[in-house]
């Protein structure tokens, strides 16, 4: 059986500052869901959040790109950002960048990922959440999933992933893309997706086309044109049969990677695994947080979810994470705790700069 899989978020309003959601916001998203499904739009759904981040994790049958399924969203979301309104929430409706729908989200601001796949006889999915970073976080475990044998011992001991995967790899600076294989084209790959704020996977193939893996790539900066928060990213991964193992799936995030992004958008910082209790970053709005939900799919039913990286042995990656935390920090706003400047012209930076451009005078 042919399902959809959507995963779509956006920062509603944060609670309080940009630390956690509201429970009623929670509430309201459930009941738009709960009707929606009762219609027959929708097959089954799950509500949940990171950081200020509202998720809506959805299974139907009308396929990627659904104009009904992206309108049940951006609906969903203007509802709650009336309501994060009401209750004063900090930044409502920060990812609404447009007022208007035009029969999709791309572009208009909330993050998507969606993978439309043949139910196998058991599905397992984990749906991976992050609040505080960019898509480009998303490259290095994905890399390692999919590419790394270190990693996972299935692309050398699985026939069904020996031959390795395909990388679809968007260049979300001149909206380009290109599909690498591995391990034919590792060194290329590599080349491309270390540069994570142009770089991003999109989408991960097995050899004989069955999909993977997929991303959200939105970047709001490159939308609005100015800083309006991070992008806050998902990710949908399958597994097994002849995929990673779920083991495989988790094992990247025992190393907690810098990543782009923490206060103000604008730091490096450690990409934190912790559980959706946990998901709430609190110093320096950080470090950058990241959750895995664990489902079964069954005739488009969502049998879960589990906490995946909420268990005890990602303990010691965030300890990791928080000591990597301290030494950033330690940097103050010296890079490269803080990003780049090609990064930080999307902040009130340019602006100091051009308040003293009179001053600059020509080395001689």
């Amino acid at each position: 059986m042919k399902i959809t899989l959507s995963v779509i978020k956006a920062d509603i309003g944060g609670f309080v500052g940009h630390s956690a959601s509201h429970p009623a916001i929670l509430k309201l998203a459930e009941k738009e869901l709960a009707k929606a499904k009762r219609r027959g739009t929708l097959s089954d759904y799950h509500v949940t959040s990171v950081g200020d981040d509202l998720q809506l994790i959805m299974t139907h049958k009308k396929g990627e790109n659904s104009k009904i399924i992206h309108k049940l969203a951006y609906d969903t979301f203007v509802k709650c950002t009336k309501k994060a309104k009401e209750l004063g929430l900090y930044g409502a409706g920060q990812d609404l960048l447009k007022s208007t729908f035009s029969g999709n989200l791309k572009g208009m601001g909330p993050g998507v990922a969606e993978m439309e796949f043949e139910e196998r006889p058991s599905e397992p999915v984990i749906i991976f959440m992050a609040d505080k970073t960019e898509p480009g976080a998303w490259n290095l475990p994905l890399y390692k999933m999919f590419a790394d044998p270190f990693s996972t011992a299935g692309l050398v001991i699985d026939p069904h992933m020996h031959d390795g995967f395909k990388f679809e790899i968007h260049d979300v600076i001149k909206h380009r893309k290109i599909i690498l294989s591995s391990p034919e084209h590792i060194y290329d790959i590599l080349a491309l997706i270390g540069q994570t704020g142009r770089y991003v996977i999109k989408r991960v193939y097995r050899k004989d086309g069955l999909i993977a893996a997929v991303t959200s790539t939105t970047r709001l900066n490159l939308i609005a044109g100015k800083y309006v928060g991070k992008d806050d990213p998902v990710m949908v991964v399958r597994a097994q049969h002849g995929l990673p193992a779920v083991g495989e799936v988790l094992e990247p995030f025992s190393f907690p990677h810098l990543v782009a992004g923490w206060m103000r958008g604008s730091h490096h910082g450690p990409l934190m695994p912790c559980s959706v209790k946990d998901a709430t970053p609190a110093r320096f709005d950080g470090p950058p947080r990241v959750i895995g939900l664990g489902f079964q799919i069954k005739k488009a039913k969502l049998i879960g979810p589990r906490d995946m990286l909420g268990d005890k042995s990602f303990d010691r990656a965030r300890w990791e994470a928080l000591r990597a935390a301290d030494y950033m920090r330690k940097h103050g706003p010296f890079e490269p705790h803080r990003l780049g400047a090609d990064e930080m012209e999307y902040t009130t930076l340019p602006l100091v700069e051009k308040k003293f451009e009179s001053k600059f005078k020509p080395i001689k």
